[in-house]
């Protein structure tokens, strides 16, 4: 019975033995094969980096602001007896635009104007009398003070008249008017915005490093997202004489012609503004850059070898220093050799030393000048 008993302890220690040497290996096996594991490659688009001449400007976003812009107000109160002008209607110097009831001020210029055609035929005669002696130096002169009151008082009502009459200050394109008749203003009441708007001014900020390369009378060009295929160009007119202790940007003023009045006074626009000279540089589609805030890089493919010396194509991790942007396209001045292939697409699954398959019959924008239906 013992016997028996030591026997089947011994089978079944033999076996437990066997079963467990068998599940070593087998763990053994897998481990091998995760620590050999390569991962498919990834697939990706690619560019070989060129080196192209940019001309030297920078990108900056601007303002649209009228050289001449008021809202025309009522100078003295009264009653809106005419509007002679409709809303967005273009206007000259001079033109009447509302006229306020001046009845009032008419019947007292006539009671003046009889004044002083009294005192008139009065200042006659005492010259007469005075040349003849028969009244006095003092009458005469008191006749002459009265004369020039009573046409002092008939200058001033119809200045009071003309003022009643509101007329454009400059020659420009109305806004919305903001009076209606038999309305009552007081002086200084809003009557209509009114805009000159051509030419137009637009205002921008430039970092104060490259202020000194921002001169007056410098080309620039002024583009809008609002109109498609519409470029204006102007000069530099006025930079400020403080730098915003903020931004620390300086802010530059720009003149452009604006025959067609596309350009109005509030609109967002985008200002390419030259900086000198042009300058060399390795261009890359904006898709290939890693952004980080450790700094920017790129993926450079090229031939690695994995643990077992077998060569593959993958990519390399390179940091680049980036220097402005055109289009689809930013400039790198350091990092990417001209003639390196960089990835273009699909940077964000990558990693140093990650093996890729180049697939470029699709790729990412790389135009200078892309239109907004393209991008």
């Amino acid at each position: 019975m013992a016997k028996r008993m030591i026997l089947m302890l011994g089978v079944t220690l033999a076996l437990i033995t066997a079963l467990g040497f068998m599940k070593f290996k087998q763990v053994e096996t897998a481990m091998q094969v995760g620590a050999s594991f390569q991962p498919p490659p990834e697939a990706v688009t690619s560019i070989v980096a060129q080196r192209q001449q940019w001309p030297a400007s920078m990108g900056v976003i601007g303002t649209m602001e009228a050289v001449h812009g008021v809202t025309v107000s009522a100078d003295l109160p009264g009653i809106v007896q005419r509007i002679a002008f409709e809303s967005g209607q273009a206007v000259h110097t001079g033109d009447v635009l509302v006229e306020l009831d001046t009845r009032q001020e008419r019947a007292q210029l006539a009671s003046l104007e009889a004044q002083s055609e009294l005192a008139r035929l009065n200042f006659g005669r005492m010259h007469e009398l005075v040349n003849a002696g028969v009244i006095s130096r003092m009458e005469y002169d008191q006749a002459t003070s009265q004369q020039k009151a009573t046409e002092a008082n008939v200058a001033e009502i119809r200045a009071t008249i003309e003022r009643k009459t509101i007329r454009a200050p400059f020659t420009g394109i109305l806004g919305i008017r903001k009076v209606n008749l038999g309305q009552y203003l007081s002086a200084g009441s809003p009557v209509v915005p009114l805009q000159s708007l051509n030419p137009i001014y637009v205002n921008f900020g430039v970092p104060q490093q490259s202020a000194r390369q921002v001169r007056v009378g410098g080309n620039l060009r002024v583009t809008s997202e609002d109109l498609v295929g519409s470029v204006f160009t102007g000069r530099v007119t006025a930079l400020d004489s403080v730098i915003d202790s903020t931004t620390r940007n300086i802010q530059v003023q720009a003149t452009l012609a604006n025959p067609d009045g596309k350009l109005r006074p509030g609109m967002f626009v985008q200002v390419d503004v030259g900086l000198g000279a042009s300058r060399s540089v390795v261009t890359l589609p904006a898709s290939a850059i890693s952004y980080a805030p450790y700094g920017d890089s790129v993926f450079v493919i090229t031939d690695l070898k994995d643990p077992k010396g077998k060569a593959y194509r993958g990519v390399r991790q390179q940091f680049v220093k980036l220097e402005g942007s055109r289009g689809d396209q930013v400039a790198v001045i350091s990092g990417v050799n001209p003639g390196d292939e960089v990835v273009t697409s699909g940077v964000f699954k990558l990693r140093n030393g990650a093996a890729v398959e180049v697939n470029n019959k699709v790729q990412p924008g790389n135009n200078p000048a892309p239109k907004p239906e393209d991008s």
